[in-house]
């Protein structure tokens, strides 16, 4: 009689156990899963991943050598801003760097001033891309401030030398989008706004249109 009771309580023991063991295994899946699709929106992919990919294609692109000969300069500068503006947000850059004034604009107007702002933007990263020798890019983190806006940091490498390079991205239609780079500490959408606010500020909006214009026939210029 005395053994029965002591094994039935054993097997009760054992058995308590073991659901105690399964509740936990459970309750860290869930935690897993809950965790995973709060840090990553499924339904738009990983920032970093999409950057990641971004930044390959422009350093396949300017390591091919078959694209070095001066006779496809043309052809790998185009390359080039395709794979860029696959992921860069023009609209959204220009709408930010130009401040309040974007609002009084119409639709005409703003069309003119993303492609003019495109134009100043694509001379100025493609030049500095286009020397590119070898240097390396670390991926440091990635911050999620939503559901909408991410922050993927970077670093290139140069040798000794660190430069730190963030991308700060907008989440539409399901996709990550850039909305400014950040370099060493320095917004270049935060950079460009204070510079067209002064010309606004001291002239107006038509002279920094005419200013932008002139930029970008001159570059245009052989």
């Amino acid at each position: 009689m005395m053994t029965s009771i002591v094994n039935g309580r054993g097997e009760m023991a054992h058995a308590l156990i073991r659901r105690r063991v399964v509740v936990m295994v459970l309750r860290t899946m869930l935690v897993a899963v809950w965790l995973a699709l709060a840090v990553v929106p499924g339904y738009a992919g990983a920032p970093t991943d999409l950057m990641k990919g971004t930044i390959d294609e422009v350093l396949r692109i300017v390591s091919e050598d078959t694209l070095k000969h001066p006779n496809k300069a043309n052809e790998r500068r185009q390359m080039l801003e395709q794979a860029v503006e696959a992921r860069f947000d023009y609209q959204e850059m220009s709408r930010r760097a130009l401040g309040a004034p974007w609002n009084a604009l119409s639709d005409q107007e703003k069309q003119e001033f993303v492609n003019l702002f495109r134009t100043l933007l694509t001379n100025s990263y493609a030049d500095k891309i286009e020397t590119y020798s070898g240097e390396g890019v670390q991926y440091v983190n990635e911050r999620l401030m939503d559901k909408d806006y991410a922050e993927v940091r970077t670093k290139v490498l140069s040798g000794k030398t660190e430069i730190p390079l963030d991308y700060r991205l907008i989440n539409k239609a399901n996709d990550w989008r850039v909305y400014d780079v950040v370099v060493d500490g320095v917004s270049l959408v935060n950079n460009y706004r204070g510079q067209f606010t002064k010309i606004i500020r001291s002239s107006s909006y038509a002279d920094l249109v005419e200013q932008l214009r002139k930029k970008s026939e001159k570059i245009k210029t052989p």
